[in-house]
């Protein structure tokens, strides 16, 4: 059975042909698959439509009343999806929310920045947090998280690996040395970064899930851009996230300590955690995430 929208369109070409046989030609249908057509809409409106003869068709008198209702409703419909596609093409606006780990801000307000430079009909709403964001309380349209995506009605992309690193500046190494293992590694001053939800510092973590405490934590702080900079000040050995230390790595600011103890890296996904139709504007906000976060110079491959 076809729809109502499918029955005026056809009733609306078979009124302006001779036959239905010319009307199904025109729609690249059969005659018979008219005439249903024709047949149907006449038991919706309980009224008969058309003068049948041998040689052609006309129009009763309330067809052709009902034939301008039918073309005018047709043309608004068409009219609604055109402007929908005219502002596809031109503008992409509404509202996107989006959650992401504090620790990934510096990196991701440049893209964000951008995306609303470029879309200023685009409203951008940032839930930033270092905890895992309730996406149904809070409406989360798109997410990045570091770590597992354990929820199956997700839909996640993994598109890099964030490795932790145990870094160093060259004046404290040249102080203390450069530590061959933990036991010497244990003798040297630390930075540690605090968990808010405990109100402790974080265990560092080790090759096959070792867990270790430092014993001479000589700066602790709630924020890891914060413990970067003391790592660069010579304050202390630091394990930090490899995409917030990787650039000091690469330009001598900062040595990579104890390769070979390094915990296997955690994935960094971009997801939705809805199934479904994707709108433009959220499309837009995850292809660019997925870009920015997979560079390479940003989050190298782990070895």
């Amino acid at each position: 059975m076809l729809n109502k929208v499918e029955l005026l369109r056809i009733f609306c070409t078979a009124a302006q042909s001779d036959s239905f046989k010319a009307a199904a030609v025109r729609l690249h249908i059969s005659p018979q698959a008219v005439t249903r057509a024709v047949q149907q809409l006449e038991q919706n409106t309980g009224e008969v439509l058309f003068h049948r003869s041998t040689r052609h068709i006309k129009l009763t008198r309330f067809a052709e009343e009902f034939l301008q209702q039918a073309q005018a409703s047709l043309a608004q419909l068409d009219a609604l999806f055109q402007k929908r596609q005219t502002d596809r093409e031109h503008v992409i606006a509404g509202l996107v929310r989006v959650a992401a780990p504090k620790v990934l801000r510096p990196i991701l307000m440049p893209v964000f920045t951008a995306l609303a430079q470029r879309h200023q009909a685009l409203q951008l709403d940032l839930r930033f947090s270092d905890q895992i964001a309730d996406v149904v309380d809070e409406q989360i349209d798109v997410g990045v998280r570091i770590g597992s995506v354990r929820d199956n009605s997700f839909i996640a992309r993994t598109v890099a690996q964030v490795g932790l690193y145990l870094t160093a500046s060259p004046s404290l190494l040249a102080e203390y040395g450069e530590p061959a293992d933990l036991e010497q590694l244990a003798l040297m001053p630390v930075t540690q970064l605090m968990d808010r939800a405990t109100g402790r510092p974080w265990h560092w973590y080790f090759r096959d899930g070792a867990l270790w405490s430092p014993k001479r934590s000589c700066f602790i702080v709630d924020d890891a851009e914060a413990e970067v900079e003391a790592t660069l000040a010579g304050l202390g050995v630091s394990q930090l996230a490899s995409y917030s230390v990787i650039q000091h790595i690469r330009s001598g600011a900062l040595v990579r300590l104890l390769p070979e103890l390094e915990p296997k890296a955690w994935p960094l996904s971009v997801y939705r955690p809805q199934r479904g139709p994707v709108s433009e504007r959220v499309r837009l906000v995850v292809d660019n995430l997925v870009q920015a976060l997979s560079d390479r110079e940003i989050f190298p491959e782990s070895p």
